[in-house]
């Protein structure tokens, strides 16, 4: 604007002044040097026209520039508010009795056929264990497992009666409350953290069809108590440390006495048969378990846990049960894994005075499809092998060494097989067997 208003300004005077002139310059002036005036009155006129579109385009280019800012201010505006109401949506608890988007069911089903020495063969189990999860909120979790089976009815000892029965047992049920990103407080029957395999042993991921003697036999799988857990990242690889710190009713007496022989791992659930609500014994068992995972590439890590667990196990309190857990597990590339348990145990009797039973399992997989080898069929395929044994304290000793192998159909679908040597001091365990599991993780 101002450029202009300056051209013409001096395209004026220089008129003005020429006309002012004129009467006494006439006669000197020439044809040329009029032309050439005239040409320079033009270019500057031609030159203003020029500045007259360029300002014209400029203002056209601002108010488009405008009206893409207000657009961009409406959009942003808009996001903002979606946004905000999305954010309030996620934060709205369920209400109603049609709130089921946060129930889930996994679990697994299995199917054995096998055969003992001495015995016919015969599909030996069918086995549903659903798990139900529930997520109320981002911080509050249930979870609840039971394991249905299909079994003769009664009485045993090679005869039964007529028709079949279905078993219900409930194998936890625990609500978890994430107070943050290192404490989870739960409560219920929880599965306990005495080594891993409590913890760890559906039954389509064990790569074994039954558990180890140790943790069949010697160790409680679950307790009605409350428990704190959670892990501490150590560094930025990767490495943790997890713990859980855990008070539970623990174990009981079978007739209430400390005898030996009396011990019950899971009968004491904190109600009796005739309707009361308490404990079997004064004080309640407390116990925990602490852990250490170092990763030091993608599918090569090392665990190691030490866990126990002490209590009152007679109904008068005389006298404890006592046990120590050590547990490994070691991956090595996606295709061998090597873990195992060592348990000991002690509880003080009334007739016996201490007893120790005691036991470890070690375990070994690898899958062929580390050979690389172009056959399909080995390519599904891991060999599996364990070592267990148990000394019940009470004379009996037990080896078993199992092998076996394991299909993967899919990651989900395994047909599984093994044959069980074992050799124990009790004639009624010394015996061989092999089963053939069909298993089914959802």
């Amino acid at each position: 604007m101002k450029i202009h208003s300056l051209i013409l300004g001096a395209a004026t005077t220089g008129c003005a002044t020429g006309l002012a002139f004129a009467p006494h310059a006439s006669a000197a002036v020439s044809d040329e040097d009029f032309n050439s005036l005239k040409s320079m009155v033009q270019q500057l006129n031609d030159s203003v026209q020029s500045l007259k579109q360029e300002h014209n385009q400029d203002q056209q280019t601002i108010q488009q520039l405008r009206e893409q800012l207000g657009q961009t201010q409406t959009l942003a505006t808009n996001a903002v508010q979606t946004a905000q109401a999305a954010q309030a949506q996620a934060n709205k608890p369920p209400s109603g009795p049609f709130a089921t988007h946060n129930f889930s069911m996994v679990g697994d089903a299995e199917v054995q056929y096998g055969k003992v020495d001495g015995s016919h063969s015969a599909f030996a189990l069918a086995d549903f264990a659903p798990i139900f999860l529930y997520r109320a909120n981002d911080n509050i979790l249930f979870e609840a497992g039971f394991d249905v089976m299909l079994q003769n009815t009664g009485p045993g000892s090679g005869q039964h009666a007529s028709g079949s029965s279905t078993s219900i047992g409930l194998s936890f049920a625990q609500l978890d409350y994430i107070y943050n990103d290192y404490v989870t407080i739960v409560a219920g029957d929880m599965l306990l953290p005495l080594g891993t395999y409590n913890e760890r042993s559906a039954g389509w991921l064990t790569k074994i069809p039954d558990a180890p003697l140790l943790d069949d036999q010697i160790l409680p799988s679950s307790g009605i108590g409350a428990q704190l857990r959670g892990a501490i990242p150590v560094g930025q690889s990767g490495e943790s440390l997890t713990y859980a710190v855990y008070g539970a009713n623990g174990p009981s007496s079978m007739d209430g006495s400390g005898n030996a022989g009396q011990l019950d791992l899971g009968g004491n659930v904190g109600i009796n048969d005739n309707g009361s609500s308490d404990n079997l014994h004064s004080h309640p068992s407390g116990g925990g378990r602490i852990g250490w995972f170092y990763p030091w590439k993608p599918h090569y890590d090392l665990e190691l846990g030490i866990s126990g667990q002490t209590g009152e196990w007679d109904d008068a309190g005389n006298h404890l049960w006592s046990a120590a857990v050590l547990d490994a597990a070691l991956h090595i590339g996606p295709n061998f894994e090597a873990k195992g348990e060592y348990a000991n145990t002690w509880y003080g009797t009334s007739d016996s005075g201490t007893i120790h039973p005691h036991g470890l399992w070690v375990q070994a997989a690898y899958k062929l499809a580390g050979l690389n080898l172009d056959f399909p069929v080995v390519n599904n395929l891991e060999l599996v092998g364990r070592f267990d044994n148990l000394n019940d304290g009470l004379g009996a000793k037990t080896d078993r060494y199992t092998l076996g192998y394991i299909y993967y159909f899919t990651n989900t679908l395994l047909f599984e097989g093994d044959y069980e040597i074992l050799h124990s001091s009790d004639p009624g365990q010394n015996h061989n067997d092999f089963v053939l599991q069909l298993s089914y993780g959802f």
